[in-house]
C-alpha cells in the first residue's frame, strides 16, 4: 500500500512523465498505459505513451487516445512509468535519460522490481487490474474513459475472465468499472466483430501451417511474411491465432511464430499447470504462466521452430 502512495507522489512531482510499453503490444500493455493516459490528461499532467514498435493493435484504436501513442521519445522527462513489462528489456533497447525516477506497474511472474517504485502482483489477472487497485487505494476519480480502459485491459489479458487468476475480486472491478457508464456490448462489438477479410484470408494460411508433436500435447503454427503482403492483412491481426488453436481438445501448448524487426517473435499458451512463462524464460522471454512470448534472434521460422518444440516437449 505504502507504494500506491509513493507513485502518487510522484506523479505529483513530475514535470513530464513517459509511460513505456512493451513490445508486441498486447492490450494490457496499451490499456494500462491509456487508462493512465486518460487521467493525466484530465488532471492537466503532461506525458506522453511510448511504444518502440509503434506497431499497436488495431483492434483496440476505440480506446481513447489511442492516437496518442508514439514511436518517438521525447527528449525530456523526469519520471518514466513501465507498464506490463515484465521486466524493463521486453520494452525493446531503451536509452533513459540519467537521474529519472522509475515506476514499474506489472504483474508478471519475474524478476521485474527494477523500478525505484515497484508495484507488482504476480496474483492479479493483468496489469490494468493491479493498476486499478493503485487508484482505488489513493480514491483517484475514474472516469468512462479510463474505466473503459481498465476493462479491456482486464477482458483481454484475463482471455475473456478464463484464467486461473480470475477471482471474485477480478469480477467486483468489473462490476464497478460498468458504474462508470460504459457500455460491455459495445466493447465487445470494438474488441471482436470489427474483422477485416484480410484477417480470415491469412488465418487460413497460418492454420495450414499447423504442426502437432508429443501425441498432438504441443502444437505450432507460423506466419511467413510475405503472406502480409499478399493479403493486405496487419501482422496483429492473427494474435488469437494462439487461442483458436489452443481450442483444440488434445492441445496443452501451443507456440505460434512470426517474423518482426529481423527477429521470430513467439507467442505461448497453455492450459492448465503447464507454464509457459519458464518455457520463454529460457529464451530472455517472459510472461505468465498459461501466456508468454519471446523472441529469437539470426534464425529463420523453421529453424526457431524446431529449437522451441525441442525445448517445450521437456516440460510437456
Amino acid at each position: 500500500m505504502k507504494n500506491y502512495e509513493m507513485m502518487i507522489e510522484a506523479v505529483k512531482e513530475a514535470r513530464y512523465i513517459l509511460i513505456i510499453t512493451h513490445i508486441n503490444p498486447d492490450a494490457d500493455t496499451i490499456s494500462s498505459a491509456l487508462a493512465l493516459s486518460n487521467y493525466f490528461y484530465e488532471n492537466k499532467i503532461k506525458h506522453k505513451v511510448y511504444n518502440k514498435d509503434g506497431d499497436i493493435p488495431f483492434a483496440l484504436n476505440f480506446l481513447s487516445k489511442y492516437e496518442k501513442i508514439t514511436d518517438q521519445i521525447p527528449k525530456f522527462y523526469d519520471l518514466v512509468i513501465y507498464v506490463d513489462c515484465g521486466d524493463k528489456y521486453r520494452a525493446g533497447d531503451i536509452e533513459l535519460l540519467s537521474d529519472v525516477k522509475v515506476i514499474n506497474i506489472d504483474h508478471h511472474q519475474s524478476n521485474n522490481n527494477f523500478g525505484d517504485i515497484n508495484i507488482v502482483d504476480d496474483q492479479k489477472a493483468s496489469t490494468a487490474e493491479v493498476l486499478y487497485e493503485c487508484f482505488e487505494y489513493n480514491k483517484l476519480f475514474i472516469s468512462k474513459n479510463t474505466a473503459e480502459c481498465f476493462y479491456v485491459g482486464i477482458y483481454d489479458d484475463s482471455i475473456a475472465f478464463t484464467t486461473p487468476r480470475t477471482n471474485s475480486r477480478t469480477f467486483e472491478i468489473v462490476n464497478k468499472l460498468t458504474q462508470t457508464g460504459i457500455s460491455v456490448s459495445g466493447i465487445a462489438d470494438n474488441l471482436l466483430r470489427r474483422d477485416s477479410l484480410a484477417k480470415y484470408r491469412i488465418i487460413e494460411k497460418v492454420l495450414s501451417t499447423l504442426e502437432l508433436h508429443n501425441e498432438g500435447k504441443l502444437a505450432t503454427v507460423y506466419m511467413k511474411p510475405e503472406w502480409l503482403k499478399e493479403t493486405g492483412a496487419d501482422i496483429s491481426e492473427c494474435d488469437d491465432i494462439v487461442n483458436m488453436v489452443l481450442n483444440i481438445a488434445i492441445v496443452q501448448v501451443v507456440a505460434y511464430l512470426r517474423v518482426k524487426n529481423s527477429k521470430v517473435r513467439v507467442s505461448l499458451r497453455s492450459k492448465g499447470n503447464l507454464d509457459v512463462a519458464q518455457i520463454a524464460s529460457n529464451f530472455g522471454g517472459g510472461g505468465h504462466k498459461n501466456a508468454a512470448g519471446l523472441s529469437i534472434d539470426g534464425v529463420d521460422i523453421d529453424s526457431a521452430g524446431k529449437k522451441l518444440a525441442d525445448t517445450i516437449k521437456n516440460y510437456i
